[in-house]
């Protein structure tokens, strides 16, 4: 694997870790599951595309191929990020306070009713748009330093080699 698809899986990484204080210092509870789930601040899709994206600009150069594509598939997957898959999430809400009323209208009647509870939909799908914001910002942030780790790297290697061959 390149340095690229080490930092966008380190980015994504990074992002989902990030939800467990974030959602902790909004709401006072402590939730390391959310590390597993999707949905939450930052976005994790936004992050890992906004690295490749940021990290391949910086390397290659902004007139390249290799840029267009990453570019162009990074702002499909977060448009979907927080377009259809948070109307999916939104559309769960509506399911699942469907079924709470249908409960209540059932616990009102006489008749005896056995149905299996069902399974409660999950709701947290998608991103408010600042959700892929930040994940964005936090990406491109990430980009940015595996660029310059990289540079520096590179720096180092041709002062050793000019070093070793006796330049200096």
């Amino acid at each position: 694997m390149n340095k690229g698809v080490y930092l966008a899986l380190s980015s994504i990484c990074l992002a989902q870790g990030l939800k467990i204080p974030i959602h902790y210092y909004k709401k006072k509870e402590w939730r390391p599951e959310l590390f597993f789930q999707t949905g939450g601040m930052p976005s994790s899709h936004s992050a890992g595309v906004s690295t490749l994206t940021t990290y391949i600009a910086l390397q290659r150069g902004l007139p390249t191929f290799d840029f267009a594509l990453s570019l162009v598939y990074g702002l499909i997957v977060m448009y979907d990020a927080q377009g259809i898959r948070r109307q999916t999430g939104e559309l769960t809400l509506k399911v699942n306070s469907m079924n709470e009323l249908i409960d209540k209208i059932h616990k009102d009647e006489t008749v005896k009713f056995e149905q299996e509870a069902p399974k409660k939909l999950k709701e947290m799908l998608g991103h408010q748009p600042e959700e892929v914001i930040g994940g964005a910002l936090l990406g491109a942030t990430i980009g940015m330093i595996g660029h310059l780790c990289t540079e520096r790297s590179r720096k180092l290697s041709n002062f050793s080699v000019r070093f070793d061959r006796g330049w200096l």
